[in-house]
């Protein structure tokens, strides 16, 4: 089996796909205007209207309404981003903090409120788990 994707339900997919192109720097593609991918090279972040629910369970997903999941992006710098991302950005959970287990990671919230984990390896344990 493998992970293949994420998808994030929201009421304005316009919106929520140029965020993520701007803080992730990967180019959308659009399936329909109800639906569009950012691909990376471990997953896909998939982002669709609400109006595809109930093309799988009406009712089943409601956008904005998440609060147990942190999508996480492991990026190069994560002090860059997080410069490139103020004044964008207006959640920022926390500042790049350097984490016990050897990430540094910058905690936000996209548009719809959800949670979101920029992290970069810092300590030779978290390199090497990470190496590309």
């Amino acid at each position: 089996m493998d992970f293949v994707s994420i998808r994030i339900i929201t009421s304005d997919v316009a919106r929520l796909v140029e965020f993520y192109e701007r803080a992730t720097g990967t180019q959308a593609i659009w399936a329909t205007e109800d639906f569009a991918e950012l691909k990376t090279a471990g997953a896909t972040l998939a982002i669709a209207g609400t109006r595809t629910v109930t093309l799988f369970a009406p009712g089943s997903a409601r956008p904005a309404d998440n609060h147990s999941v942190i999508t996480e992006f492991l990026v190069d710098d994560v002090d860059r981003l997080h410069q490139n991302l103020t004044g964008f950005v207006t959640d920022f959970v926390n500042e790049p903090t350097t984490m016990r287990w050897g990430n540094r990671s910058l905690l936000l919230r996209d548009p719809d409120g959800n949670l979101v984990n920029f992290f970069t390896p810092v300590t030779p344990e978290a390199i090497e788990k990470f190496a590309r």
